[in-house]
């Protein structure tokens, strides 16, 4: 069986094609990735492989050139912000949907997916307008309500499932034993959907902490979340060693990895790909 098996895989070009594909996506990303951590760590690096010498300074002299404490403290405020808020708001809209029928339903689906699916750019300039004409945008308000547009319909989408999986006989029995509204979602409905809460906060987190484009417009100079200020030192006026930059970059890949990291640790990205039954 292993001999057929070998055969069919050496019978197979498309098979190689696609692996020496995925070999060489992962050549090229491994390349670009470790020339910025390389020379992050480098004094001098006009040419050859490998810097002059070494040194971790650049970390420093970013850390403080760039005010990279008070830019962190601003990105966990706004990421922690969106996360709560969209919840607070998405579950029980996710809620509604799951267990009620009404017409115009499905176009409502489609209308919570425009925000994920199309461009941030393409609705971020309009808001950003709103925001300005409001007053809000330049503030950490204005930043969290521009996340908060993709926000929600992602913890919506994401948590309909989770609760169309969950019997509607568990609340009715309840409601048979005298349990009020309060108490069935605090108590019976609550440790169910905490599995979906979990991933859509998770989820949220990594999103609205790697989003440019609503932050980029909406931010301000004490509002700038850590994506927003590495662009920022990139194209903003003045000479500075390139090495300030790439160890900004290596600070903002590993946050982004860890954040990455504790999400696949508690969610699995299959379990997303959920087909919404539309109830009768």
């Amino acid at each position: 069986m292993t001999t057929i098996t070998r055969r069919r895989v050496a019978l197979r070009p498309g098979t190689w094609l696609v692996w020496g594909a995925v070999v060489f996506f992962l050549l090229i990303l491994a390349g670009v990735v470790g020339a910025v951590v390389v020379d992050s760590f480098g004094t001098r690096w006009f040419g050859g492989w490998l810097p002059s010498g070494w040194t971790a300074h650049w970390y420093g002299t970013a850390w403080r050139e760039f005010d990279l404490g008070g830019v962190l403290i601003v990105t966990l405020e706004v990421a922690l912000a969106v996360v709560v808020i969209s919840l607070l708001v998405g579950v029980p809209a996710a809620y509604a949907l799951a267990r009620r029928t009404f017409p115009g339903k499905r176009v409502l689906m489609v209308a919570f997916l425009l925000p994920i699916l199309i461009p941030p750019i393409t609705y971020g300039v309009p808001l950003a307008t709103v925001l300005y004409k409001f007053h809000l945008a330049g503030r950490l308000t204005g930043v969290i309500l521009a996340n908060l547009v993709p926000a929600v319909p992602f913890v919506i989408l994401v948590m309909t499932p989770f609760i169309e999986q969950i019997d509607p006989k568990i609340e009715s029995a309840a409601r048979m034993c005298g349990a009020r509204t309060r108490l069935i979602f605090t108590r019976i409905l609550g440790p169910l959907l905490v599995p979906g809460m979990l991933a859509a906060a998770i989820l949220i987190l990594v999103r609205t902490v790697g989003m440019f484009e609503l932050t980029f417009l909406t931010a301000g100079p004490d509002s700038q979340t850590l994506v927003v200020a590495l662009y920022y030192s990139v194209s903003s006026a003045g000479i500075r060693a390139q090495q300030e930059i790439d160890a900004m970059a290596v600070l903002y890949t590993m946050s982004m990895l860890v954040l990455l990291v504790v999400a696949l640790r508690f969610v699995n990205p299959t379990q997303l790909v959920t087909q919404i039954k539309e109830r009768d």
